[in-house]
């Protein structure tokens, strides 16, 4: 049948522009990490209902509302990413891929303004770390974070071992009838490689000795001065990883709009099959 000059050329009534490859790439992609995200939301509400009532007091720093919070928008992301490849839905796959380019360009963001702005930024994590020794009792999983932080970087303390006072039961004013009163945490403490039991008192009182002698029994210098040399000499693999989040954010991104572009065509192909189908030269 010949066909009418300038129109598009014929395609059967099977055809799609829709290339099954990247539909069902897109929807194993986002199946991946919606898997994720309810693993992460059932360890973080697993977590939070296994804590004392206590710990309520302290939402801001603690690691299982995080994992929530995260969890859940993550999945409310891959759910759209998964819907919307799988029914072809251009308005899912348009707010999928708006939100991912807006957490990807958020954490570019972040990522420049801690550069640019390293001393606000510092403020900021000395900020968070106070708050966090604060609530170290208060906490479960938060203590074992800071006890965690303080013997793989081999610190105490956000600044020195002395800002353990900012708690309440280290704090070391007299009046305070903690049994831990003017300690730090066993983490802070020295390693002893012959000692088979861990001396969970090793800290009892050192808030109270001077910088020389306490550095004889635990470690005296802030965790953030250890936190930001660490960052300095390891900025490589902090690269290496910022890479390996952002390359699948940039893939998610890259195949929705690609299945948009494909979906579109396909309803334009749809739309001029229905205009012209009783043309003569269809």
């Amino acid at each position: 049948m010949a066909r009418r000059p300038g129109a598009p050329a014929a395609y059967g009534e099977d055809f799609s522009f829709v290339s099954p490859l990247v539909k069902y790439l897109l929807f194993f992609f986002n199946m991946l990490f919606w898997v994720i995200s309810m693993v992460m939301v059932a360890i973080g509400v697993y977590a939070r209902l296994m804590k004392h009532a206590a710990a309520l007091a302290c939402l801001a720093v603690d690691p299982a509302i995080l994992l929530i919070v995260v969890g859940i928008l993550m999945f409310l992301l891959t759910f759209c990413g998964c819907i919307g490849s799988l029914r072809e839905n251009i308005c899912l796959l348009q707010t999928f891929s708006l939100c991912l380019t807006i957490v990807f360009l958020l954490q570019l963001a972040a990522g420049v303004l801690g550069f640019v702005f390293s001393d606000k930024a510092r403020g900021k994590v000395s900020e968070i770390i106070n708050n966090a020794i604060v609530h170290y009792r208060d906490d479960l999983d938060l203590q074992n974070l800071i006890d965690f932080g303080q013997k793989e970087f081999s610190c105490c303390g956000g600044i020195s071992y002395k800002d353990w006072s900012q708690n309440m039961y280290f704090n070391c004013s007299e009046d305070n009838p903690s049994r831990e009163r003017c300690s730090v945490p066993y983490s802070c403490c020295l390693p002893t490689p012959s000692q088979a039991v861990i001396n969970t008192m090793c800290g009892q009182g050192m808030q109270a000795l001077e910088y020389l002698e306490a550095s004889k029994v635990i470690y005296t210098n802030g965790c953030i001065d250890k936190l930001v040399n660490w960052i300095h000499s390891n900025l490589f693999l902090l690269g290496g990883v910022a890479l390996g989040l952002a390359i699948p954010q940039l893939v998610g991104i890259l195949l929705s709009q690609i299945l948009v572009n494909q979906i579109k065509d396909q309803i334009k192909l749809q739309l001029y099959n229905q205009q012209h189908r009783a043309d003569p030269w269809y």
